[in-house]
């Protein structure tokens, strides 16, 4: 088992490097099994929201596990089904826990014109002693902007999409936050690969990938570990899990890091890479609402 390295946050505490986000996971005991193999594999890290609806199913494998609570970090989100003094209480009965380690407001969308507000209410979670760390996901630079402007307490992560392809146009967010002491954590890394394939990083990726005696997924991740940034990440096959693990003990140069940040920056523009995982979110969002509504798709 690799030992996982952890980045230290605004506020004092630690966290691993690398997730197992349950996103794409679906729902039911698949679920449960799913996060079983990657805290097998060594994963202490798992990502979940209140959007997924699979919480129960996640607590169940946390639960399983024989861990104690002090050996597992487990971050969920806000996603505005409810109040979020009740929505907490909920994600917290449902994982089977008294805190989590992390708890992030999904989208700033959530606030309703009224980010200080809503981060008042996140700050009182913390002080509450129900969340460690307060963070947020899908924040650009002027929704960071408002929200500092009055916070007494400074988000510890920013949740985004980030990758070689969305580099270009997140770098202001990732270097906005960084001298905010807010730390990027990287969601949907995998696309140049998984969505995206035959584009102008292909090459790199495999140059990189031979001379590592890697595969261009670990590469990716060996690129956002690079940049500073928490990567969570997903797959049901052991064996990728176990990849990316060890791409956590990559080393890229500072020459990989540059032909990597180049040939991302000839892909296409934001707003069409964007738009995939956009669509996700909203047939995402979609099936959370009527499975919270208990109507069957």
């Amino acid at each position: 088992m690799i030992s996982q390295d952890k980045i230290r946050l605004n506020d004092g505490t630690h966290i691993p490097i690398i997730a197992f986000g349950t996103w794409t996971a679906g729902g039911g005991s698949i679920v449960t099994e799913r996060v079983d193999q990657a805290l097998e594999v060594g994963f202490n890290h798992i990502d979940t929201a209140q959007l997924y609806r699979n919480e129960e199913e996640t607590g169940v494998a946390i639960r399983e596990s024989g861990l104690s609570r002090d050996e597992i970090y487990v971050t969920t989100k806000y996603s505005g089904f409810k109040d979020i003094e009740t929505s907490i209480q909920d994600s917290l009965k449902n994982l089977g826990l008294s805190y989590v380690d992390l708890y992030l407001i999904h989208s700033p969308r959530l606030a309703q014109g009224d980010i200080p507000a809503l981060w008042k209410k996140m700050e009182k979670i913390k002080a509450d002693g129900l969340a460690k760390s307060i963070g947020v996901s899908n924040f650009q630079v002027n929704d960071l902007k408002i929200l500092l402007k009055n916070a007494k307490v400074v988000p510890a992560v920013n949740q985004i999409q980030f990758h070689p392809y969305v580099y270009e146009q997140q770098r202001a967010v990732h270097a906005f936050g960084h001298e905010q002491g807010i730390i990027t954590e990287a969601y949907s890394a995998l696309i140049p690969i998984t969505r995206r394939p035959g584009g102008p990083l292909d090459a790199p990726l495999n140059k990189i990938a031979e001379r590592l005696n890697a595969t261009p997924d670990q590469v990716l991740l060996a690129w956002v570990k690079a940049k500073g940034a928490v990567t969570v990440t997903y797959s049901s096959k052991k064996e990728r899990l176990e990849g990316y693990l060890e791409a956590m003990e990559l080393e890229l140069t500072s020459e990989d890091i540059h032909a990597l940040d180049s040939a991302g920056a000839k892909k296409a523009k934001f707003a069409a890479l964007m738009r995939p995982v956009l669509l996700l979110s909203l047939i995402s969002l979609t099936y959370g609402v009527l499975r919270f509504c208990n109507i069957r798709m």
